[in-house]
């Protein structure tokens, strides 16, 4: 049997957290698990998980229970536990660096100040993993970034979400069934 894909989204647990702009990688890995026809279920590794097909693929979603700055061990976890190679980690986040409705797509890189992404190059001892970076533009005027990404999209955002959630969920797809080339020409084009 094939190695599965092990696709994590990042984001902060509870329904406090659950509209804002750091949660964009909830968004997607929900979206997926719905096209999937799966449900969410607690793991034991600090996840909750949805194992399913995609395009024949074995494909396990993942979205730490822990908080963003601890990603990294529920991520470890669930490579180890469903044997999933480091080339086959794909994780979806938010990217401050980025204008908003924009998604870039990378293997490997710097954390960007991103303290889920530092947490899970720290726990996997690599960087070399598959990133669909979401990006929600810088903050307005003087507002900390660290404020900025714990509120709410716009209103304006919040009206082009669901498609660029929707977007985003079509890249993690490009990117299980093809190569990075193929899904950076397809979802950079335009931009």
């Amino acid at each position: 049997m094939a190695e599965p894909w092990l696709v994590v989204g990042l984001g902060n647990p509870g329904p406090g957290y659950a509209a804002t702009r750091h949660n964009a990688g909830f968004m997607v890995v929900d979206l997926l698990a719905e096209r999937m026809g799966g449900r969410f279920k607690a793991h034991k590794g600090g996840a909750e998980v949805v194992e399913g097909r995609v395009a024949g693929l074995r494909v396990v979603l993942a979205k730490p229970k822990s908080f963003m700055n601890l990603s990294g061990g529920p991520t470890v976890a669930a490579q180890n536990f469903f044997k999933v190679p480091l080339e086959q980690i794909v994780v979806v986040h938010d990217e401050l660096d980025i204008d908003y409705g924009v998604l870039r797509l990378k293997r490997g890189g710097g954390d960007g100040g991103h303290n889920g992404l530092k947490s899970i190059t720290k726990s996997l001892g690599s960087k070399e993993y598959l990133r669909v970076r979401f990006g929600i533009g810088r903050p307005p005027g003087r507002q900390d970034p660290a404020d900025f990404v714990l509120k709410p999209f716009s209103s304006i955002e919040a009206k082009e979400l669901p498609l660029n959630v929707d977007r985003a969920a079509d890249a993690v797809e490009a990117l299980l069934t093809g190569s990075l080339e193929d899904a950076q020409n397809r979802y950079h084009a335009g931009v």
